[in-house]
Parts: C-alpha cells; sequence; structure tokens
C-alpha cells in the first residue's frame, strides 16, 4: 500500500476535523512551493453578489480559522456586513482541498494587537498608508502616503489602525476532498448546526 493510500484511509477514519486540518497544512508546508497558509476566501457583498479572493490563513484552533485585513475593504465591508465568509483551501502538490463554511467574527483586541506587532515594520506602515479597495489616482500617491507614516512613526512601536483587525471563521460545516483514480475522489464533510457545539456529523459524500 502507498503512503498517499495510507494517509487517505486515515483520514477518511477519522472524526476530528481540526485534526486532520492540521496533519495537512503540515504536510503542505513542505510540499507547496508558495504559501501553504494561503486560501480562497468567499463573501457576499449587499446585493447578493459572491466576491472570492485569496488571503493568508494566519492561525486556527478549534474555536476556527482567522485571517487579518482592513476592515474598510471590500472584503471586510462585506463580512462586516453579511457576518458569514466561505474558505477553500487548495494544494495542488498534494491533490487535496479543504472548503470551510460559517459565520463570522471579529477577533478580541488583544489577539490583533499581537498579531499586527508581529508584523514587519513597513507592513505595519502599509497597513495605514493603504485606503484598501478604493480608487487610487497614481502609485506616486501611496508611496507618498507610505512616506508619511514612515515619518509619522519612526521611533516606537506603529499602533494598530483601528480599521485593521482580524475575522475567525467559526465553521458550521468543514469538507476534505482527496483526489483519487478515474475521478472517485474521497469526500467527507464534517457539519455542524451551532458553530459552539463540539460535536460533529460526518458523512462521506459521492465524489
Amino acid at each position: 500500500m502507498s503512503e498517499n493510500e495510507l494517509t487517505t484511509g486515515d483520514f477518511t477514519d477519522r472524526n476530528e476535523p481540526f485534526a486532520i486540518f492540521a496533519d495537512w497544512l503540515n504536510e503542505a508546508q513542505t510540499s507547496e512551493i508558495n504559501d501553504p497558509n494561503a486560501m480562497a476566501l468567499a463573501t457576499v457583498d449587499e446585493e447578493g453578489l459572491p466576491n472570492v479572493r485569496m488571503v493568508l490563513l494566519k492561525g486556527f484552533d478549534h474555536h476556527g480559522f482567522v485571517f487579518y485585513t482592513n476592515f474598510e475593504s471590500q472584503k471586510g465591508r462585506e463580512i462586516l456586513g453579511q457576518k458569514k465568509a466561505a474558505l477553500c483551501f487548495h494544494w495542488k502538490s498534494l491533490r487535496r482541498q479543504v472548503r470551510v463554511r460559517g459565520p463570522v467574527e471579529i477577533v478580541a483586541d488583544d489577539e490583533a494587537d499581537a498579531y499586527f506587532q508581529s508584523r514587519p515594520r513597513g507592513s505595519r506602515i502599509g497597513a495605514w498608508a493603504s485606503k484598501q479597495s478604493r480608487p487610487l489616482e497614481s502609485r506616486f500617491a501611496l508611496e507618498k502616503a507610505v512616506a508619511e507614516f514612515t515619518a509619522r512613526y519612526a521611533l516606537g512601536e506603529i499602533p494598530r489602525p483601528p480599521h485593521w483587525s482580524g475575522f475567525r471563521i467559526r465553521p458550521t460545516s468543514i469538507e476534505f476532498w482527496k483526489d483519487g483514480k478515474f475521478r472517485l475522489h474521497d469526500r467527507i464533510e464534517f457539519h455542524r448546526p451551532d458553530p459552539a457545539s463540539g460535536h460533529w456529523d460526518k458523512v462521506r459524500m459521492y465524489p
């Protein structure tokens, strides 16, 4: 039996989705060339039209999946308006995919502060300088804003902007997909109606 077959069996027989995700992400970190924590984030605007873009997962635990953004950006406004979102991880090197859906909450201020201070100084300046998702008259205007905030925060710590924080998706469903021969893939879905519940229902899905 091959290593891939062993892994497939392990994942379909297990009953704790966050533990499976942790193992898959760990494997992706050794096989993906760039950004194994990259994920497609899907949101819905006020007209009901979907939007999707790539963002980076910055943390996860049994409470959910965390990423950070400018709350005044398009995705920030849409999440604050709808309080729900979906994620998709795709690791091409492993031929695996994970889909996540659920309500969204804002992370605690101390959690956001700690992550913000862990970022490179230039990224913290950028969080102040960029009016994310809004029209930019020229590249020079952005560079000027960066220079202004660099001068303003030349010494000491750079505070977290009030419009910049994190979101946590608390999943009501997590689906694991692994490529199979002749497109007979393995699909296992974990579902819980209540995001605060520790109990998951598990079902195998047709590929």
